[in-house]
């Protein structure tokens, strides 16, 4: 069986209420269980929260609900400890999606083609990403002496741009673990782990009200486009 969890707490300090802030005339928690909902390899969605708001929401929509305990639902709270209480209660799923709702313009496709990564690579996990300007590995970080030393290794820093790797960041809206060795291993990147390229535009991440402004304008695109 395929899990997918939508980890939404009620609190945060950006948006108030942000996971039910409205968005194109739905709760943003909205597009995550519809895309949950369509994706072919889905086969029970959870909804994770503190919130009753946000629960009886999910049960409205006819999603199983998972009430979270307030020391999971904190600021520091990190999502390994959100999936491991998941998974206390989900013995029975052999994998696991994790959908942030912060993530309104993944579709049910973006989920079955990663899904269909996962499963050809035969990963142990894998994780949506976006295209990044590979020049940030020319960095340097520093020691508490105040030596410096290459982000990623000493050659980086002084090669020509364009000979550079590609570099890719996580845009939060997919990530597909093995239940078994999560439990064993808390942790989203472990060995042989894969990636599902997304574009910049569809990996929007709401944290301020400006993001929100702009999946509106994007969504509304989109419908006009279909018209």
């Amino acid at each position: 069986m395929t899990l997918a969890l939508i980890p939404a707490r009620a609190g945060s300090k950006s948006i108030k209420n942000k996971n039910l802030a409205l968005l194109a005339n739905h709760p943003l928690i909205y597009y995550t269980i519809e895309a949950a909902k369509a994706a072919a390899c889905i086969d029970k969605i959870v909804v994770s929260s503190d919130g009753e708001a946000i629960l009886e929401y999910a049960a409205s929509q006819n999603i199983e609900t998972l009430k979270r305990p307030k020391e999971l639902a904190t600021d520091s709270t990190q999502s390994h400890e959100v999936l491991l209480h998941a998974l206390e209660h989900y013995k029975e799923c052999k994998h696991v999606v994790l959908l942030q709702p912060t993530s309104p313009l993944r579709t049910s496709e973006d989920i079955d083609r990663a899904y269909k990564i996962f499963v050809s690579k035969k990963a142990n996990a894998l994780i949506s990403v976006c295209k990044v300007d590979s020049k940030i590995l020319k960095s340097f970080v520093a020691n508490e002496n105040g030596e410096l030393r290459g982000i990623a290794n000493n050659t980086y820093p002084f090669m020509p741009r364009q000979n550079l790797p590609q570099t890719y960041q996580s845009n939060g809206a997919i990530y597909i673990v093995k239940r078994e060795l999560f439990v064993d291993n808390p942790s989203f990147l472990p060995e042989h782990t894969h990636y599902y390229l997304m574009e910049e535009e569809t990996s929007l991440d709401i944290d301020i009200m400006v993001d929100l402004q702009k999946a509106e304008s994007r969504i509304k695109h989109n419908k006009e486009e279909k018209a």
